[in-house]
């Protein structure tokens, strides 16, 4: 199986990344109004007089849009442009550097795979146009040992990001417990003990993205997820029954308050 990022450049989709019209992006869908943007909260604020103004914001982002980008979020711009860039380095390898880390087994703790198909039931075997490094990334003194050792500063970055991504999940979390009336620390301990999930999502240029999507529509089932997005446009946000496109902001977070969460809330 090859990644798409290895394809020679195409002049016309594949066949089988062209998604059946009624899968395919809707235009009339997008919201064109710029009015309509997601929250930007400045965390900055929770750390002295303003954390209950900040509290505030977090819980109207989360009822009104369940999402909302985070600015002044503590994690320094140097580990996530490291990170960034080691990530990008690794698909920019040889083929068979990165086919070594390929599999479709679910339970892997670091796996590559591409193209994620549309459905288990479609016989024609339709997919996406991404190809994707999925990775169990905290706590990092477990996991590391079963990340890529190519290229030779991948893990380094990656272990420095984790655990400044880590640190900044339990502030946020810590924050929504309070502004849902609980002990700050509620959301610790069995809820939030497990490993951490990281998906490096890589977009190859596409010929014709009329015809496919990156990525499925979908909902987040875990409890929060936090979003280093990058530099170009792509990802949209439903809201009120339309797609938002979320314009990128530099050294920000787009914050996804999962399914877990909204049931409790």
């Amino acid at each position: 199986m090859k990644l798409i990022c290895d394809f020679p450049s195409p002049k016309s989709l594949p066949d089988k990344y062209v998604l059946p019209p009624e899968k395919r992006p809707c235009n009339h869908e997008l919201q064109g109004d710029l009015s309509v943007a997601l929250p930007v909260i400045d965390l900055q604020g929770a750390l002295g007089d303003g954390r209950r103004q900040v509290i505030g914001e977090i819980m109207e982002a989360g009822k009104e849009f369940g999402f909302f980008q985070a600015v002044n979020h503590g994690v320094g711009e140097d580990v996530i442009q490291g990170f960034r860039e080691a990530a990008a380095e690794f698909f920019r390898m040889p083929a068979e550097a990165k086919l070594k880390h390929y599999s479709n087994e679910h339970n892997k703790h670091c796996r590559v795979f591409s193209g994620s198909v549309t459905s288990h039931t479609d016989t024609n075997d339709i997919r996406y146009w991404r190809d994707c490094l999925k990775l169990r990334c905290y706590p990092v003194d477990k996991l590391m040992h079963h990340w890529p050792s190519q290229p030779e500063t991948f893990r380094e970055r990656l272990a420095k990001y984790a655990v400044a991504v880590q640190e900044l999940a339990q502030r946020l979390l810590r924050l929504i417990a309070e502004g849902l009336g609980l002990d700050s620390r509620f959301f610790e301990g069995d809820l939030t003990g497990g490993e951490t999930m990281m998906n490096v999502n890589y977009y190859p240029r596409c010929p014709d993205p009329s015809l496919t999507l990156g990525i499925r529509p979908h909902s987040d089932r875990y409890i929060l997820t936090v979003l280093s997005q990058g530099d170009v446009s792509g990802l949209q946000v439903k809201h009120k029954g339309r797609w938002i496109g979320v314009q990128p902001m530099h050294n920000a977070f787009v914050v996804n308050f999962g399914l877990q969460l909204e049931v409790r809330w």
